[in-house]
C-alpha cells in the first residue's frame, strides 16, 4: 500500500523541483523529471489496477499524517485505495504522463517549458489527492487544487488577452459550482457528524426519507445534500448553466486541453457523484435532476458541436456532451456504465485532442477547420490516429459480432441502461442519448472530412500564409473563425487561382516522434479498451467491490431489452455518417443551404444558445453597474470624501492656525505660557 505515496507525490515533488529550478535547471533537465515521475507513476498504478481486475489487489487506507481536530471535526490525511481509485489512477497518470511526452514535442519552441511542465506536474498531484480523498474535506483540497491548476494552465500564455480572459472564466464559473460543494459538506457534516466518505456512506441508506429544514422549509434531507453537492459537480463537470468556461479553455495549450477533458478536471464530477453513489441512492429526487441535467447537457453540446468551425472547441463540445452521458448514466443508477465511459473516453478523447493539436502543429497553429483539406496525404500517422479516436467516439461496433471500438461498448451500454431503467427521466434520457449519438457521429465526421479529405484550402488562411512567408510560428497565436461565415459552406472558402504561389515551398509536416508516441498508444486504448474490460465494469459485482453502489437487477436488464434499442446507436451512427459525407465529400454547397435554410436557428445553435449573452445582460453588466456605485458614489463620494481626503482637509486647515501661532517671537510664546498657567490655575481653584 505504500506504493500509493509514491503514487500520488512524485507529481507533487516533480512540480517543486521543476517549478522551483526552473531555467537554472534548464528545459530538458525539467521535463526529465516531470516526465519521468509520472512514467514511474503510471507503472505503479497499472499493477494495482489489474490486482484488482484479478481479484488479488484489496482495499484499504494508507494513514499519512493527522490533519484536523476541533471540536467534534477530526479527520486525518489519508489516500483511500480500492477499485474506483484504482480505475481513476491508471486513467489520470497514463493520460497525464502521455501528455508530458507530448509537450516535448508540441512546446519545444517556448521559452517557457519548465514552468509549463511544473503545472502540468502540479495539475495531475492535485487530481490523485482528490480521487484518493478518504474524507470530503480532503477531497474539496484535490477539488480546489485542479481548480487552481487549471487556471495557472488555461492562462499559461499570459500575455495574451483572451488566455487570462478564458483563465478567469474558468475559475469564476467553478466558484459558482464550488459554493455549492461547500454548502453540500457543510451539510453533510451537520447531519452525519463526520466528514469521512466510508462513515457517511455507511449511514447514508438509514437517513433515506427523513427532513431537513431549509429556507423555511420542511424537505428531503438526502435530497437537499446530494442536490448541493450535485451542484458543485455541475461547475467542474461542465454541465448545462455552468459549462460556459469549457469551450473557452481551449486558449490553453492543446496538450493542457487533453488533459483537462480527457482524464483530469472535468471527470471529477463523475467520481464524486460515483463515490457518493450510496448517498445519492437514498435521494430520488437528487437522481432525476441528475439524469435531466446529464441528458439535457448531452444534447445540447451536441447541437452547437455540429456548427463550430475551430477544431478544438468541436472537440471540447464533444467532451460536455460525452460528460452528459456519464450523469445520466449515473442518474439511472448504472454507476459502473458511468465510470466505464468515464474510463474509455479518457482514451478516445485524449487521443482526439492529442492528434487535433497534431494537426494544428502541422498547419502553423492554425485552428479553423475551414482552412484545411487534404491532409491525410501529408500526414498520415495523425490521420490514422484521427481516424481511430473518431470511430471510438462514435461507437463503431457490431453487437451481434461482440466487436467493436471503445465507445461501442461504453456509451452504447449507457443508452440501453436508460432505456432499462424505464422511468420518465431515464426514457427522456435514453432518447436524448440516441439523439445525441446521431449529431455525435455526424460532427466527428464532419470533422474529419473538413480536415483530412477534400481539395487543400490553406491559401485563404492568413495566419497560415504569414508564418511560411514570414517564418512566424508563435504558439499562442489564435485565428478565431469569423462569426459572419458561420453558415457558409466550405467551397465559399475554396482556394483562389494562385493558390500554388500563394503556397509555394509550403507543405504540411508530421509531427516529431515524441507526439507520435503518445497517440499510438492512445489509439490501442481507443480500439481495445472497451472490449478488453467491458465484463468487468458492466457485469461484475465483485470487481466493484462495494467501492460504488452496484445495481445487479438493473444490468441484468440493461442485457435484455430489445434487439431495436441494441441497434439504436449503430444505426443512428452511420446516418450521422451519411449526412457528413454527402455534405462535406459528395455535395460541398449543402451544409451552406440547410445552414441557410435554418436562419436564426442555426445561427441560436452557433452562437452556442446565447448563454454568453444571457450570463453578459443577467450578471455582468449588473456586476459592473454595482461596481461603478461602490466605486464613484461609496469610495470617491463617500470614503474618500470624509476618509483620506476630509482627514487631508483637516489637517490642512489645521497647520494654517498651527502656522500663525508659530510666530517665532518671544513675547507671543510668553502670552501663550501666560494663559495656560491663569487656564491651569483657575480649572484648579474654581
Amino acid at each position: 500500500m505504500n506504493t500509493i505515496l509514491l503514487i500520488v507525490f512524485l507529481p507533487l515533488l516533480a512540480a517543486i523541483v521543476g517549478g522551483l529550478g526552473n531555467r537554472a535547471l534548464g528545459n530538458t533537465v525539467v521535463k526529465a523529471i516531470t516526465t519521468g515521475a509520472l512514467f514511474v507513476s503510471c507503472a505503479l498504478s497499472w499493477p494495482i489496477f489489474i490486482g484488482f481486475l484479478n481479484g488479488t489487489s484489496e482495499a484499504g487506507v494508507v494513514e499519512v499524517l493527522t490533519w484536523v481536530q476541533s471540536g467534534d471535526l477530526t479527520f486525518d490525511w489519508a489516500l483511500r485505495v480500492d477499485t474506483l481509485t484504482a480505475v481513476m489512477l491508471v486513467v489520470i497518470t497514463t493520460v497525464s504522463a502521455l501528455v508530458h511526452l507530448y509537450s516535448w514535442g508540441y512546446m519545444d519552441e517556448d521559452p517557457d517549458q519548465p514552468r509549463f511542465f511544473a503545472y502540468l506536474s502540479l495539475f495531475t498531484f492535485a487530481m490523485l489527492m482528490l480521487v484518493t480523498a478518504d474524507n470530503l474535506v480532503q477531497m474539496f483540497f484535490g477539488w480546489e487544487g485542479v481548480g487552481l491548476a487549471s487556471y495557472l494552465l488555461i492562462g499559461f500564455w499570459f500575455r495574451k488577452p483572451s488566455a487570462n480572459a478564458a483563465a478567469m472564466k474558468a475559475f469564476v464559473v467553478n466558484r459558482v459550482g464550488d459554493l455549492g460543494f461547500m454548502l453540500g459538506i457543510f451539510g453533510t457534516f451537520l447531519v452525519f457528524g463526520t466528514v469521512s466518505i466510508p462513515e457517511i456512506l455507511a449511514a447514508a441508506p438509514s437517513m433515506s426519507g427523513a427532513s431537513i429544514g431549509f429556507l423555511g422549509m420542511r424537505l428531503q434531507t438526502m435530497d437537499i445534500l446530494c442536490i448541493l453537492l450535485f451542484i458543485g459537480a455541475m461547475g467542474k463537470s461542465a454541465q448545462l448553466g455552468l459549462h460556459t468556461w469549457l469551450p473557452d479553455a481551449m486558449e490553453g495549450p492543446t496538450p493542457v486541453s487533453a488533459l483537462i477533458h480527457a482524464a483530469t478536471m472535468v471527470t471529477a464530477g463523475v467520481f464524486m457523484v460515483c463515490r457518493l453513489s450510496p448517498m445519492f441512492e437514498a435521494a430520488p429526487v437528487a437522481l432525476t435532476v441528475v439524469t435531466v441535467i446529464g441528458a439535457a447537457t448531452c444534447i445540447f453540446a451536441a447541437t452547437i458541436g455540429t456548427t463550430q468551425w475551430d477544431i478544438k472547441r468541436v472537440i471540447a463540445y464533444s467532451t460536455c456532451s460525452q460528460l452528459g452521458y456519464m450523469f445520466f448514466a449515473a442518474g439511472v443508477g448504472a454507476y459502473g456504465a458511468a465510470m466505464f465511459h468515464l474510463f474509455t473516453h479518457a482514451f478516445f478523447k485524449a487521443l482526439l485532442f492529442l492528434g487535433a493539436g497534431s494537426v494544428i502543429h502541422a498547419m502553423h497553429h492554425e485552428q479553423d477547420m475551414r482552412y484545411y483539406g487534404g491532409l491525410r496525404k501529408h500526414i498520415p500517422l495523425t490521420f490514422w490516429a484521427m481516424m481511430m479516436g473518431t470511430l471510438a467516439i462514435t461507437g463503431f461496433g457490431v453487437y451481434d459480432l461482440h466487436a467493436g471500438f471503445a465507445g461501442f461498448w461504453s456509451k452504447d451500454a449507457i443508452i440501453e441502461v436508460a432505456f432499462a431503467r424505464g422511468t420518465e427521466a431515464a426514457t427522456f434520457a435514453f432518447w436524448m442519448g440516441v439523439f445525441a449519438a446521431l449529431l455525435t457521429s455526424f460532427y466527428s465526421w464532419r470533422l474529419v472530412f473538413l480536415t483530412f479529405f477534400g481539395k487543400p484550402r490553406w491559401a485563404d488562411s492568413e495566419h497560415i500564409q504569414h508564418a511560411v512567408h514570414h517564418g512566424h510560428d508563435e504558439p499562442d497565436e489564435h485565428n478565431p473563425p469569423r462569426q459572419e461565415d458561420a453558415g457558409h459552406d466550405v467551397q465559399h472558402h475554396a482556394p483562389s487561382s494562385d493558390y500554388e504561389a500563394g503556397t509555394a515551398g509550403y507543405h504540411p509536416h508530421e509531427s516529431p516522434i515524441s507526439m507520435l508516441i503518445p497517440l499510438a498508444v492512445l489509439s490501442l486504448g481507443a480500439i481495445a479498451a472497451g472490449q478488453v474490460f467491458a465484463p468487468s465494469f458492466l457485469d461484475s459485482a465483485a470487481f466493484w467491490n462495494g467501492s460504488i453502489f452496484y445495481n445487479e437487477p438493473l444490468i441484468h436488464a440493461m442485457h435484455g431489452v430489445p434487439t431495436l434499442v441494441k441497434y439504436a446507436a449503430f444505426i443512428v451512427m452511420v446516418l450521422g455518417f451519411v449526412i457528413a459525407w454527402y455534405g462535406y465529400i459528395r455535395n460541398t454547397s449543402f451544409p451552406g443551404k440547410v445552414a441557410e435554410q435554418l436562419g436564426p436557428i442555426y445561427t441560436f445553435v452557433y452562437r452556442k444558445w446565447m448563454f454568453d449573452e444571457l450570463y453578459h445582460y443577467l450578471f455582468v453588466v449588473p456586476a459592473f453597474w454595482l461596481g461603478r456605485v461602490f466605486w464613484q458614489r461609496g469610495d470617491v463620494g463617500l470614503i474618500d470624501r470624509f476618509g483620506p481626503n476630509g482627514a487631508a482637509w483637516v489637517v490642512e486647515k489645521g497647520t494654517i492656525a498651527a502656522r500663525k501661532v508659530q510666530s517665532g517671537y518671544l513675547y507671543s510664546y510668553a502670552l501663550v505660557m501666560l494663559l495656560g498657567l491663569v487656564a491651569a490655575i483657575s480649572w484648579v481653584l474654581f
